[in-house]
């Protein structure tokens, strides 16, 4: 079936309007009956405009047949560069059909496509809207300022850092605020307050090399650009990041507010509720609110977690399940609401041992089976807060950690464009998992889990063959 092209028109003057990549909006409209509502972020910067990119095809086709998708994809799962263990489960999302599956319900080391759990309970624990707030109090004497870390890791320096995360907020503008209330009271001292999060700051199964290679940070309340030196994401090889965040972060925005390096230290704001004060440079008043800054909603952090598998957005993330759910912000209260969640919303939860939000622990354990029947449920209409997943999802041959996927064979060209999904890649391990519209226009949603393949690229292009064979088959 041919595959028209959209050509998607610029839209430079419009405010509020965000342009997604990918298939257009109604891509999965044909599961719910009626247009998806996706709540769009307003756009303080301006976006590029994309590039055109393969519109999926309309409603309609012929369910495929089961006997034929496994004639069709046993040569491929078998691939020797897979390795010789692979998980796998596609499943035919209108009909609610298996189609194919191999040790669908036997967990194994998932990498980032854990981030598909996390996006998809932090959306139904909070809600796409919700927003992350950092703020600034005053302490507990004249001149002491305390500044508040609320879990926004996207929170950026000032607007010159606006290519990672466009429209995060921004310290510079929270120390504006901050002057602004204090009036003629000079700071004498910052106090930096995390205690938002606790428990350890690296989760149990992560690389002793992680943190100093850049592919994530301490896991702190505070924190600028996802705790990056440089605010630029790099796809390959990590971004070098602080060794406290949150104390780098409190020496940066001291500096912009006049206090003194030496007088910048760890310490908690006055408890109670704060009162709002526009000035306190007369009354000193212990918890008064001198500034605070909130982060674009929440869909949109889930997409740059999801585009760029930020590894740190998605354990700031996995922390907020577990505050909604009144549990401690750690990595195992993080882990024990999401499984709650996932519970609660009819999933197989048990298939799932987390000791992360992000997938870098080797320690990790998903199902196919989890992840297809999440992707499912939220391609289905019936939870349409998890449906916002779909935005950030990386598009095969065009966006995130897909942009340069599905190229080689030239075979695997056919799917891009109408595959969105979340890749995976540990140390022998190769995983992908999302949804995709065969040239019978039905929409599946798949698990790949491959372990021990000698070697990633190869390995990576076989997964690739795998997804590709489904949208050209006409089983």
């Amino acid at each position: 079936m041919a595959l028209a092209i959209l050509l998607v028109m610029a839209m430079a003057g419009a405010v509020g309007i965000v342009v997604r990549p990918g298939p257009v909006d109604g891509w999965l409209d044909a599961l719910s009956g009626e247009p998806a509502s996706t709540p769009t972020p307003a756009a303080t910067t301006p976006e590029p405009t994309p590039t055109p990119v393969l519109v999926a095809a309309e409603e309609g086709g012929s369910a495929p047949d089961a006997a034929a998708v496994k004639a069709a994809l046993d040569p491929l799962v078998n691939a020797a560069e897979l390795g010789p263990t692979v998980h796998v489960q596609v499943l035919d999302v209108a009909s609610d059909t298996v189609l194919y599956e191999r040790n669908a319900t036997k967990a194994t080391t998932p990498a980032s496509t854990t981030k598909v759990l996390t996006a998809a309970t932090v959306l139904a624990a909070r809600g796409p809207a919700y927003r992350l707030e950092t703020r600034v109090v005053a302490g507990a004497a004249p001149g002491e300022v305390v500044i508040v870390g609320g879990g926004d890791a996207t929170l950026a320096v000032r607007e010159a850092d606006k290519d990672l995360f466009p429209g995060a907020a921004r310290l510079d503008d929270l120390a504006a605020q901050v002057k602004k209330a204090l009036g003629g009271t000079k700071p004498t001292r910052l106090l930096v307050d995390t205690s938002l999060f606790e428990g350890p700051e690296t989760a149990t199964g992560w690389d002793a090399g992680d943190i100093p290679g850049g592919q994530v940070a301490r896991i702190q309340s505070l924190m600028t650009n996802a705790g990056r030196l440089v605010p630029v994401h790099n796809e390959f090889g990590g971004d070098p990041r602080f060794s406290d965040p949150a104390l780098s972060a409190g020496k940066i925005f001291a500096k912009m507010i006049g206090v003194p390096q030496s007088a910048v230290k760890r310490g908690s704001a006055a408890t109670g509720d704060p009162a709002p004060s526009a000035s306190i440079s007369s009354t000193w008043t212990p918890g008064s609110e001198l500034g605070k800054v909130q982060s674009p909603p929440l869909v949109q952090v889930v997409d740059w977690m999801l585009q760029q598998s930020d590894n740190v957005l998605a354990e700031v993330l996995a922390r907020q399940v577990a505050l909604a759910a009144g549990k401690e912000a750690s990595f195992t209260g993080a882990a024990e609401a999401m499984g709650d969640k996932l519970s609660e919303l009819g999933l197989p939860a048990e298939q799932a041992k987390l000791y992360d939000g992000s997938g870098l622990s080797t320690r990790n354990g998903i199902t196919p089976t989890l992840l297809v029947e999440t992707l499912a449920l939220a391609a289905g209409g019936s939870q349409p807060a998890l449906g916002n997943m779909f935005n950030g999802l990386p598009v095969a041959g065009w966006s995130g950690t897909l942009e340069t996927r599905f190229a080689t064979p030239s075979d695997n060209e056919t799917a891009q464009g109408v595959v969105r999904a979340k890749t995976g890649s540990l140390s022998g391990v190769n995983t992908l998992a999302g949804v995709l519209m065969t040239r019978e226009q039905r929409v599946l949603a798949f698990a790949i889990m491959a372990k021990g393949g000698a070697d990633a690229i190869t390995a990576r292009s076989a997964l690739d063959e795998v997804v590709a064979r489904l949208v050209a088959c006409g089983c």
